[in-house]
């Protein structure tokens, strides 16, 4: 069953029409919705890295932080792809707009946790997530949209358009 507009996360008007109507037959690019938990989001993200089941509460409770700061200003914008068919998530990514002081108070988007099924790999769904969110970027005023990313997949990301522009460091808490 699609989610319901009061389920998003944000407005689909903030999702290029043209672009949202460019995938294949069967599956629908929205935000994500509160009712994705039941669609498999965490098993989902669980091809990108360690994704635990936090169990639905938790889920839910994030997913109402991110509503939060959203309404005070549109930050978290989460996009996922779903197969209409099994009503199951098969793609996610997600940009977040970071406020700056420099260039003007300028604004810049992050991209984040992009992941594709692995049975839905090759589709070029993971093209499609990038162009959406560059586009989102854009849309709300970002002077520069960015991403990290392992070495390995530097060569895909050329193809939608990025440039490596240096390394990326971390620090983990212990």
């Amino acid at each position: 069953m699609p989610a319901a507009a009061s389920e998003l996360l944000y407005s689909d008007e903030h999702i290029p029409a043209e672009l949202r109507a460019s995938l294949p037959a069967g599956l629908t690019l929205r935000p994500l919705a509160s009712t994705d938990y039941a669609r498999g989001h965490l098993s989902l993200l669980a091809h990108l890295t360690a994704s635990p089941d936090v169990g639905a509460e938790t889920w839910a409770a994030r997913f109402r932080d991110l509503e939060r700061v959203n309404a005070a200003q549109l930050t978290y914008l989460p996009i996922v792809i779903v197969d209409d068919a099994a009503d199951r998530l098969v793609a996610q990514a997600t940009v977040v707009v970071e406020r700056k002081f420099l260039r003007g108070a300028g604004l810049v988007g992050h991209v984040e946790d992009v992941v594709v099924d692995p049975s839905m790999q090759g589709k070029k769904l993971g093209l499609k997530l990038i162009e959406v969110l560059t586009a989102m970027s854009e849309k709300v005023g970002a002077y520069k949209t960015i991403l990290d990313c392992d070495p390995k997949n530097e060569a895909f990301y050329a193809k939608c358009g990025y440039e490596n522009k240096g390394c990326e460091m971390a620090k983990y808490k212990k």
